[in-house]
């Protein structure tokens, strides 16, 4: 099995579009398309269908999708392996979205500087995602802010993350910073619950973002008001940029590592998880 044509197919798969694939990978779109006919042709069944301009998986495409994500992922994680040579741990990090910006970024940085000779992969996916990766053993810790309860994983809090109101305008309420350009950010079922839970009555926003630094970005673009971590905005309230909203109460959200519960790499992942500094508070 050639892994260009399962990387072929997984770009297909995450554009549905030939032409978005073939630009990401550099390709003509005809070669994208000669490489699906021939991946298909190896496996003997068809993996996508046009439906009115639109492209789909077949129920083949799908269970495929998996699989290949796992071959190449495997083949990945093995040369990295053998190429930094048995001296040298290697260490598969996936996080959420939305924690990258605000945790694991500076984490990233300083287990790099403790641990010079660590091997490491650092990933990015939706929580889905990173669990699945996770019991594959595609990934060695992930980390999430609402992990699931399961007997085959070990969770572990890492930080709390104190999110406050801010704002483009000064002086601003808490009604109108709600009303007036308001971004929601998508930091998880339980927040979306105890937003709803402090604002009954507040109307629903126009504007949702998967990640804090979206809304930062439209905040300094657009102006409006959003919860955002106060760690990621203190200079720009510092210099007049941004602003707290007056009175607005403040959503804490913790973050959590997750790992297999005898995972072969269980005291390296301990060890490291001490560089967050014992649950450090992330205001």
């Amino acid at each position: 099995m050639d892994l260009e044509l399962l990387r072929t197919f997984l770009e297909v798969e995450r554009n549905r579009h030939f032409g978005h694939a073939a630009k990401a990978l550099h390709l003509t779109q005809a070669a994208v398309s000669a490489r699906i006919k021939l991946l298909e042709s190896q496996l003997g069944v068809g993996l996508f269908i046009r439906i009115r301009g639109d492209i789909q998986l077949t129920p083949e495409g799908n269970r495929l999708v998996r699989h290949a994500d796992r071959i190449i992922n495997g083949w990945r994680q093995a040369r990295q392996d053998v190429a930094v040579g048995a001296a040298n741990q290697q260490l598969v990090i996936g996080g959420s979205l939305r924690l990258w910006d605000v945790l694991l970024q500076n984490w990233l940085h300083a287990i790099r500087q403790k641990y010079p000779s660590l091997a490491i992969i650092a990933e990015s996916h939706t929580p889905d995602l990173l669990i699945r990766k996770l019991l594959d053993g595609l990934i060695d810790v992930a980390f999430m802010s609402e992990p699931p309860q399961l007997e085959l994983i070990k969770i572990e809090e890492v930080a709390s993350i104190d999110l406050h109101m801010v704002s483009s305008n000064k002086d601003l309420g808490i009604s109108k910073a709600l009303e007036q350009d308001y971004v929601m950010v998508d930091w998880g079922f339980a927040h979306a619950l105890r937003h709803r839970q402090l604002f009954p009555d507040a109307s629903e926003p126009l504007i949702r973002v998967g990640q804090a630094r979206i809304a930062l970005e439209y905040l300094l673009a657009m102006g409006g008001s959003a919860y955002l971590p106060l760690r990621m905005v203190k200079e720009l309230i510092e210099s007049n940029r941004l602003f707290l909203v007056n009175k607005a109460p403040k959503i804490r959200r913790h973050a959590y590592a997750v790992y297999p519960v005898r995972g072969l790499r269980n005291d390296l992942i301990e060890e490291l998880l001490k560089e967050f500094e014992y649950k450090v508070n992330l205001e």
